[in-house]
């Protein structure tokens, strides 16, 4: 398969499958005398689960490491699990402080008229709010 090819076939831009292949994701692609790059269904494969990681938000270390767990037909479970449980705390705390920014905003909009009033609790309580450590 060509570029054009894998990406329909996997879902990924033929861009991401050029920076995936640089930064030693997937391995290089085989090349004909042109220089075009060629493909096999295993990259679709590939292509396929690191899209699906990316949806989840794995960050491309941990992808890397999953690629790594995923080829080892003598991987603990256990490893596989211990990566996604990591993952998961990861999101809470990013869940937690997204909502806490989210109540803070929502205050700060409920104090605001919205009128022609210069006056702006909005502006003030950015001014106001110390930086968290």
């Amino acid at each position: 398969m060509n570029i054009g090819e894998v990406a329909r076939a996997s879902g990924v831009s033929a861009k991401m499958v050029r920076h995936y292949e640089s930064i030693g994701l997937i391995r290089e692609s085989h090349r004909t005398l042109a220089g075009y790059r060629q493909y096999h269904e295993r990259d679709v494969h590939l292509l396929r689960f690191i899209r699906r990681a990316r949806d989840l938000g794995f960050s491309l270390d941990q992808i890397r490491q999953l690629l790594s767990l995923w080829d080892d037909p003598d991987r603990a479970s256990a490893d596989v699990k211990q990566l996604a449980d990591a993952h998961i705390a990861d999101l809470d705390a990013r869940i937690a402080a997204l909502t806490g920014m989210r109540a803070a905003l929502v205050t700060l909009t409920h104090a605001c008229h919205g009128d022609h009033r210069p006056d702006c609790p909005i502006l003030e309580g950015l001014a106001d709010t110390p930086r968290a450590p």
